[in-house]
């Protein structure tokens, strides 16, 4: 059973405000992801940072968090999944007042890392709690539309509120907002979150594992992240991808030979967990990376300002929100895999509808039908994906299913956008004024219909597993 007593969720308030507040908690989690973008111009000038190394404000977040997203999930199973949930949150807490307070580069950085793993042990310890507060089937599957159709909101209203805050307070408005937003989860989670069940199994936390998968899923990450920037070919990324292969080896070897490994290999076993994997690491490498290429098209080709991408972004939001609920109706109907088809193919439509529109002076008007019927192809899928990874884990291990998932979902983001990037950026070099602008139009384009292409392996593999599903 994945589930507890709704007796027991009952006499903490009620399943309505824990769902709230673990929407909340996904609020607050994606809203972070978009909000300092827009400040990066400003936190560069005000720390001094150089063009190079601007980028760490960025990527310190990235790398950390992927790379912490296994142990975040272990440690949800082996710790309580609400006590790694308050915890996680006093980390976005502390780590984004010294981001605040920052006075040097260093400083700003190494806030945005501890950030990072604050996220990695926020979002498994989320997504496993909605696991085991609501029943598997319906109740389950309209948590987890609300709880992605509200992060999907929080996307957007980071664009918004970096800009608006940026403009009116500074820079450091934009760390402040999240120890606000934190400290009320926080109060928050001790009056509607219940209590950690008590271990009645002894486990333990299998710290060559854990050394070693986070160490090696930093390290590529790191290169993953780094590659596109300084070159395949540059020392540290070389090195970065050396170990990282020797450290996820090396797991392997650990985790064959342990009694209590971190990551079971019969859970490799369950066929939605490994659809839902797959999925989220194709997700993230192609829905995933469109805001970037969106935000590239409305600022450098469109010429928009802060606020108004910010704006031309509410209309994606609402669409993946529509989407998420639709999805969660679609699930409670159909398998996850089959829902899983409809939401690609729609995605696909929509994905492939965004290129045409992306030339230079387009007005908005003409990529709104590709940003609708896009959006609501992501909302179906994501709600899907985290439906099949979830599907017949036991309670125990929801924690570490869910690390496993998230980490495709970040390893597939710095794969994706890597491939995406390198592959628009074809023949800019040199290029300024109009004639820049021209080519980074193409090189939009270029990006939707490489996106739509690996959409189209996502629903190849969607459409494998429900035959295969219905042959058995």
């Amino acid at each position: 059973m994945s589930s507890i007593p709704l007796s027991s969720v009952r006499g903490h308030r009620s399943l309505a405000w824990s769902l709230a507040l673990l929407a909340f908690a996904q609020l607050i989690y994606s809203l972070d992801i978009n909000i300092v973008f827009v400040a990066l111009p400003e936190i560069g000038a005000g720390l001094g940072f150089s063009e190079q190394t601007l980028q760490w404000v960025v990527s310190a977040y990235t790398v950390f968090c992927g790379g912490f997203l296994l142990l975040g999930g272990r440690a949800a199973d082996l710790l309580g999944q609400r006590r790694m949930f308050i915890f996680a949150l006093w980390l976005y807490a502390l780590s984004s007042l010294a981001g605040g307070l920052a006075w040097s580069p260093a400083v700003i950085v190494i806030a945005r890392a501890v950030q990072g793993i604050g996220a990695a042990l926020l979002f498994p310890s989320t997504l496993s709690l909605i696991n085991r507060l609501f029943e598997e089937g319906p109740p389950r599957n309209r948590a987890l539309a609300i709880w992605g159709g509200t992060g999907a909101s929080g996307l957007t209203l980071g664009s918004l509120a970096g800009g608006a805050l940026t403009s009116a307070y500074g820079w450091p408005s934009v760390f402040f907002v999240n120890v606000l937003l934190a400290g009320i989860a926080i109060v928050a989670a001790f009056i509607v979150i219940p209590k950690d069940a008590p271990r009645t199994e002894r486990r333990s936390f299998d710290l060559p594992g854990a050394l070693t998968v986070t160490a090696g899923a930093t390290l590529l990450v790191y290169a993953l992240v780094q590659g596109p920037e300084d070159g395949w070919g540059e020392p540290l990324v070389l090195s970065a991808s050396i170990l990282a292969a020797v450290c996820l080896l090396a797991f392997a070897l650990i985790e064959s030979r342990s009694h209590d490994p971190l990551m079971p290999v019969q859970l490799f076993r369950n066929r939605n967990l490994v659809l839902g994997m797959v999925t989220t690491f194709l997700f993230m490498g192609t829905f995933g990376a469109l805001p970037y290429f969106l935000t590239m098209l409305f600022q450098n080709v469109q010429g928009y300002g802060a606020l108004q991408t910010g704006l031309a972004f509410i209309v994606p939001s609402l669409a993946i929100f529509a989407g998420t609920q639709l999805g969660a109706r679609l699930v409670g109907r159909w398998p996850a895999s089959t829902t899983l088809v409809a939401g690609f193919v729609i995605g696909i439509a929509g994905t492939l509808a965004l290129a045409p529109a992306a030339f230079v002076g387009a007005p908005y008007a003409a990529i709104v039908p590709g940003l609708v019927v896009s959006g609501i192809g992501q909302g179906i899928v994501w709600t899907a994906m985290w439906v099949a990874a979830a599907s017949g884990i036991a309670h125990h291990e929801q924690g570490i299913a869910s690390g496993m998932a998230s980490t495709t979902l970040n390893v597939g983001n710095a794969i994706g956008i890597a491939m995406l990037v390198a592959f628009a950026n074809r023949g800019i070099g040199g290029l300024q004024g109009e004639a820049l602008r021209e080519g980074l139009a193409v090189g939009t384009q270029h990006a939707f219909y490489l996106a739509a292409a690996g959409l189209v392996l996502g629903l190849l593999v969607s459409l494998f597993s429900s035959r295969g599903r219905g042959a058995a």
